[in-house]
């Protein structure tokens, strides 16, 4: 069910009645879509902002999903996303999305604001992963404070066989060490 506090273009408001309440300062944007200007952005209205991207079949991932979880404030400028299906899709991704055909397996999942986003653990997992400084960040915000979080995924790369599992897990590591020294400060 979608929230009330989300409104989509032509749901229940034009695109021109959205801008004008948006210059009137009565909503703002969120992801693909709007909320009152006065509403908390909750994760859930994040993850409900991409219902229609995402559908019922196609997850948030990466970025995206580090987005959903507040790790990031912006949205990506692309969103990255997965298939949440065994079966193959006849999906056309827009410009706007990276679309990754593999599918993320059912425990890798959860919903949140009724769409598939990953878990943390398999979120920080994806991030480290990515060979570039957007996608660091992304896991050195997600994986603040949360120690437990880091050990999790290390074990987790450190279990299977993934591309770019070495970088992966410098990177973690390096964030287990930043942690380890504001402990002891």
């Amino acid at each position: 069910m979608a929230s009330p506090f989300l409104y989509f273009v032509d749901d229940r408001l034009s695109l021109a009645e959205l801008t004008a309440a948006r210059l009137d300062g009565d909503v703002v944007e969120l992801g693909d879509a709007f909320i009152p200007a006065d509403a908390i952005e909750t994760q859930s209205l994040r993850a409900g902002s991409l219902a229609g991207l995402l559908g019922e079949t196609l997850a948030a991932t990466h970025l995206t999903a580090a987005w959903v979880r507040g790790a990031i404030p912006d949205p990506p400028a692309r969103h990255t996303v997965q298939r949440a299906t065994t079966r193959r899709l006849h999906y056309t991704p827009a410009r706007t999305v990276h679309y990754r055909d593999l599918v993320v397996e059912t425990g890798d999942l959860e919903s949140i604001g009724g769409v598939l986003v990953t878990t943390r653990v398999r979120t920080l997992v994806d991030l480290c992963r990515v060979d570039d400084d957007h996608h660091a960040r992304a896991a050195r915000l997600l994986a603040a404070d949360d120690r437990q979080l880091v050990d999790t995924a290390v074990s987790r790369l450190e279990a299977g066989s993934l591309p770019h599992k070495r970088a992966a897990l410098a990177l973690l590591r390096g964030i287990a060490a930043a942690q380890g020294a504001l402990r002891t400060t």
